[in-house]
């Protein structure tokens, strides 16, 4: 699944990153690598999401958060 489809309050693991490789690098760079467990914070009606990565909150647009998969937290 992408993590535009996962639900706020819902923590997620990164199962792979497929944007364009400087978004990539970037995203690398703020700490969203593989394995990375991400918690959704809030979600917006027009794509836009509140993530929370290793204490730090990041706003993603859903071009991003579509071309992220991740796998649900249990």
């Amino acid at each position: 699944m992408t993590l535009y489809e996962g639900n706020a309050g819902n923590d997620y693991m990164i199962s792979g990153i497929y944007v364009e490789d400087n978004i990539t690098r970037r995203l690398e760079a703020l700490g969203m690598n593989d394995k990375t467990v991400i918690h959704i914070m809030t979600k917006k009606k027009h794509g836009a999401m509140i993530i929370k990565v290793r204490g730090t909150r990041l706003a993603l647009g859903k071009h991003i958060a579509k071309s992220i998969e991740v796998k649900e937290c249990v």
